[in-house]
């Protein structure tokens, strides 16, 4: 038992996802493109996902971007943009936190899986940010392995 949390995380799909830092208007901008293979989380086999983003720390909790849901899908393309305003510098001690849940009616959502990207990310999660902060207004896409942990602060939804 006390083995447990040696465990390797459980994969739950995979995200693509765009990073640009846009010097001429001073921000971040974040890509949801598309995930694959999402876990199902319906009784259909399927799952009606959608993803949210934050930027953190979110001081006046208005970093929360969504969005909108795609039904019936493990693999569903979104192709949005989130805008976060944020200087370059201020970048590097921030953390993009993106979640894929699956939408319920009536009931509460249920989260599929998650990424972190910021300084203290580790492998591809830290090279995506890293090439991000360091090459200013060019688009830097990569794919990342959502994971079943769920980033601390996006359980207050």
């Amino acid at each position: 038992v006390e083995r447990e949390e040696q465990r390797p995380l459980e994969e739950r799909g995979r995200l693509l996802l765009s990073l640009q830092f846009l010097s001429g208007r001073g921000g971040l901008l974040v890509g949801i493109l598309r995930c694959a293979h999402l876990a199902a989380m319906d009784v259909n086999g399927f799952s009606d996902p959608y993803v949210k983003t934050y930027l953190k720390p979110d001081v006046h909790k208005k970093s929360k971007h969504k969005t909108i849901v795609k039904k019936k899908t493990l693999n569903p393309e979104f192709n949005e943009e989130f805008f976060y305003e944020t200087s370059h510098s201020e970048l590097s001690t921030k953390t993009l936190e993106v979640t894929v849940w699956d939408y319920d009616l009536g009931k509460s959502n249920d989260f599929i899986g998650g990424t972190t990207l910021g300084m203290n990310s580790k492998g591809d999660c830290l090279k995506h940010w890293f090439e991000c902060l360091k090459n200013k207004d060019r688009r830097v896409e990569q794919w990342h392995t959502l994971t079943n942990e769920l980033p601390g602060s996006t359980y207050n939804d």
